[in-house]
């Protein structure tokens, strides 16, 4: 039970981190997509000019994703999230799994009877 206490002190701090950092998650994400597809069009053209005006969109896409490095705490935050629920999960299954639970449930259940 006090393991329990502990994964949801845990998740309830990282769901508050998550939150917090939600906007610039977003702003990172959206940073690196233009800046990806930057990258595809400055590779794809072969015009000088359309080079520079991609290669200025890409450095821009770049400072934006450079600036939201705070989505960073929120990616670990959602990592650790992702571990709590696993371990939940895997604590559920051992309590179900050991013998000596189950022997003293149902000793439990004769000793009522």
């Amino acid at each position: 039970m006090m393991k329990k206490a502990g994964l949801l002190l845990v998740g309830v701090i990282a769901a508050v981190v998550l939150l917090s950092n939600l906007g610039s998650l977003v702003g990172m994400i959206i940073s690196l997509g233009i800046l990806y597809v930057a990258a595809k069009k400055f590779l794809q053209t072969d015009s000088t000019l359309g080079k520079v005006i991609w290669g200025i969109i890409g450095f821009f896409a770049l400072s934006m994703a450079v600036a939201n490095m705070p989505a960073i705490l929120g990616l670990v935050a959602i990592y650790i999230l992702y571990v709590i629920y696993k371990k939940w999960d895997e604590q559920g299954k051992e309590e179900a799994d050991d013998p000596f639970t189950n022997f003293e449930k149902q000793w439990d259940e004769l000793k009522r009877s």
